[in-house]
């Protein structure tokens, strides 16, 4: 059973994440760095997976606990944080997101850490900002609507759009590329919302 544990595991993993891509389950939005995102949910995790090509994605560590879905991003290269390690945490997560880019992966990351309703205000953390400065590559922000379709446990039908903006080049400042990369994703996700409604 050990040896077929990995396999079950993928085949499980693979298959949720196409039926997300299919719209069978409902999702939320990120930043590519190597991409940032928005409001997201577990199905989008996974979708966002396949769509990148196997991007390392920095989350808290608690969500490896959960059972099928934390395993299956311990096996994808999660990039885990722990929140409250502060600096150390960036640290790490830079040294591992450095290993993730020299297998030539991309690095995903959701700018905000949580999911959020629709229209609610932005807030996006530091880490973001330090991730892509310590890594010198372009930052590409994906803005979602899948927060339109998923509210909790509760899903509603729809197709969900996933829109890859403008990258943006690396070596920005914090206080240019912050403002910048917010206004992009909030803009193209309030659009994104609007017409999914």
């Amino acid at each position: 059973m050990n040896r077929l544990k990995p396999i079950l595991l993928d085949w499980a993993a693979t298959l949720a994440a196409v039926a997300v891509l299919y719209g069978l389950f409902q999702a939320a939005a990120a930043v590519f760095l190597g991409v940032a995102l928005e409001p997201r949910a577990i199905p989008a995790d996974l979708a966002l997976h396949l769509a990148l090509g196997d991007p390392g994605i920095v989350l808290k560590r608690e969500l490896l606990n959960i059972p099928f879905y934390g395993w299956y991003l311990g096996k994808a290269a999660a990039i885990p944080i722990e929140r409250a390690a502060g600096a150390r945490a960036l640290r790490l997560m830079t040294d591992t997101a450095r290993k993730v880019l020299d297998q030539g992966r991309p690095v995903l990351i959701f700018p905000e850490g949580t999911r959020k309703k629709p229209g609610a205000a932005p807030d996006y953390k530091p880490g973001v900002a330090g991730l892509y400065a310590m890594l010198d590559v372009p930052c590409v922000p994906v803005a979602l609507d899948s927060g339109v379709y998923w509210r909790g446990f509760w899903k509603r039908p729809g197709t969900i759009t996933l829109a890859f903006l403008e990258p943006i080049p690396p070596g920005l400042k914090r206080g240019a590329f912050m403002p910048l990369l917010e206004q992009r994703i909030e803009q193209a996700t309030q659009a994104l919302v609007a017409s999914a409604s």
